[in-house]
């Protein structure tokens, strides 16, 4: 038997040419897909950075809108009562205080200062004459003051406001309280005017809300020794006034005397404005600061204060990270910041080299009306 011998095929391999061309058409689709998924990862990265910014600026936004609104709440109890612009210009565009206060000359776009009444039991009059340099008073009882306490529950640590119809204030802070003794002693520094027998006295609530731009912090000042850090990385923040183009009418004084908005006849001094933003008018800086000036001491202010009813607020946030801000064209390098007002993007620029990751800053303006103000409008 004859036996036929088989061919075999033999099995062929892949040429270099083949395994040049595979592995670019790997390389190829690999990086189509990681070029899909870096921008999901670079946003990924940046939406907690976005969620913190905006929680910050709705915690700026609440704390001024709040305390704004509610400045020039005046005493509803005791001897007087009505708004505190009745009496003094509770919103003063400066810091005041103990500790580092600005002149009374100073116009800042960057600082407030707000004074109000909280809800009290505290609200009186001061029982004797008190000089400017005296550093105790005694408080006249009266029938909303806390029934067996002498002293109308004033206590160590509270905030205190003194006025009269003169256009004068002080606020200070209750250091001690001697029931027995029937007065209080308030912290060092002299009152900027003496005051007369039946001023009034109430607690009060006095801040300053200003910008820090050495830390880039919204911070309060309570008027004494405390300025406490309210929100970070705030790269700018403004206030603008708007005012009823219409003087003053108080504080008014008695026939026969002057004061900083009325002739000794009185005629009132100040002139007549014309509406540039509806029925208000922009008070600059400038007419802010040129007087005619009420009060006394360093606790002067302008009398247009007086005519303040509407403010502008603007405040401007960046992302934390540098990493998250980017420059912009014609800006200034990191770590320098643009002087404010800055249209930009990044006020203080980072080291952002994608645009996936860019988080543009914040900027946030809003009107606040302060109701106690607005009383006879």
């Amino acid at each position: 038997m004859t036996v036929r011998r088989g061919t075999f095929d033999r099995e062929s391999g892949f040429t270099i040419t083949e395994l040049i061309v595979s592995t670019a058409i790997m390389l190829v689709v690999t990086g189509a897909i990681f070029s899909l998924v870096n921008p999901a990862q670079g946003s990924g990265q940046a939406q907690p950075e976005v969620a913190d910014v905006q929680q910050r600026m709705r915690v700026g936004n609440e704390t001024l809108f709040k305390e704004i609104v509610m400045a020039g709440a005046g005493t509803y109890q005791g001897p007087v009562r009505g708004s505190l612009n009745n009496f003094f210009a509770p919103v003063l565009p400066r810091r005041t205080g103990f500790t580092s206060p600005d002149s009374y000359t100073t116009f800042r776009t960057d600082a407030i200062t707000l004074v109000y009444v909280p809800n009290t039991y505290s609200q009186t009059s001061i029982s004797s004459d008190m000089p400017n340099v005296s550093a105790e008073l005694k408080v006249t009882p009266q029938s909303n003051c806390p029934q067996g306490e002498q002293l109308c529950g004033f206590s160590e640590g509270m905030g205190v406001l003194i006025f009269d119809s003169n256009g004068n204030f002080d606020a200070f802070t209750i250091t001690q309280v001697q029931d027995n003794a029937g007065h209080l002693q308030h912290r060092g520094q002299d009152l900027s005017v003496p005051y007369d027998i039946g001023a009034s006295i109430t607690q009060v609530v006095s801040n300053t809300y200003w910008l820090d731009r050495t830390t880039h912090q919204l911070k309060q000042y309570d008027g004494y020794t405390t300025d406490v850090p309210l929100v970070d990385n705030v790269v700018d923040l403004r206030f603008a006034y708007f005012g009823d183009v219409n003087p003053p009418t108080a504080p008014r004084p008695l026939i026969g005397t002057a004061n900083c908005i009325f002739d000794a006849s009185g005629n009132n001094l100040l002139p007549t404005l014309t509406a540039d933003e509806g029925s208000l008018t922009a008070l600059s800086g400038a007419m802010l600061t040129d007087g005619p000036w009420c009060g006394g001491g360093t606790n002067r202010y302008d009398a247009d204060l007086l005519r303040i009813r509407k403010i502008r607020i603007t405040l401007r946030l960046q992302a934390a990270k540098p990493e998250m801000r980017a420059k912009d064209t014609g800006g200034v390098s990191a770590p320098a910041c643009n002087s404010a007002p800055y249209s930009g993007l990044f006020m203080c620029p980072g080291s952002a080299s994608g645009g996936e990751r860019f988080i543009p800053d914040y900027t946030v303006t809003f009107d606040v009306s302060p109701r106690n103000l607005n009383l006879t409008r």
